[in-house]
Parts: C-alpha cells; structure tokens; sequence
C-alpha cells in the first residue's frame, strides 16, 4: 500500500500549457477533496473531537480516554483505545 495521494499535484504542473498564456495546471474541486478524503484518518466517531483551529476554523483532534493511562491499540482490525494494564 503506498501513502502517495491519488492525485499528484507535482506531476500536474510539470504537464505542458494547455494554451498560450494559460495556466500551466489546473485543479479541480474533485482533485482536491479526493486528496482531503484521502489524507483523513478514518476513527471511530468517541476518538474524535472537534475543536477550533487555526484562525477560527473546525478541526478534529484525537480524543482520549478522560481518566486512566491508555494506549492506541488494534483489537480485531479496529483501532481503540487500550488501558495499560491490557498491554
């Protein structure tokens, strides 16, 4: 499995000019949320939390459990959150 996302913006910009004076690269809405969709973490909706971000903007941050020493762990497939003592 690679980490490359599916649309290589590099790669555009090395693409030759459409036409005279034109942008040498194009991106399109579906090139970048492919991208965004791409790049995000898929976690169980109890390991998120939204927060304010940078500037104002929402972002998400993982989300622990509030009392106890925990580490992230796969059980089954699925990433969870596990107490010490389970280790």
């Amino acid at each position: 499995m690679s980490n490359d996302p599916p649309v290589d913006f590099e790669a555009k910009v090395r693409q030759p000019v459409k036409k005279a004076g034109g942008s040498p690269m194009q991106i399109s809405a579906k090139d970048l949320m492919q991208n965004f969709v791409y790049a995000g973490l898929q976690l169980p909706d109890d390991m998120i939390e939204e927060v304010t971000g940078k500037n104002g903007h929402k972002a998400r941050r993982l989300k622990g459990p509030a009392t106890g020493t925990h580490v992230i762990g796969i059980v089954g497939g699925v990433i969870q959150w596990l107490e010490t003592e389970d280790c």
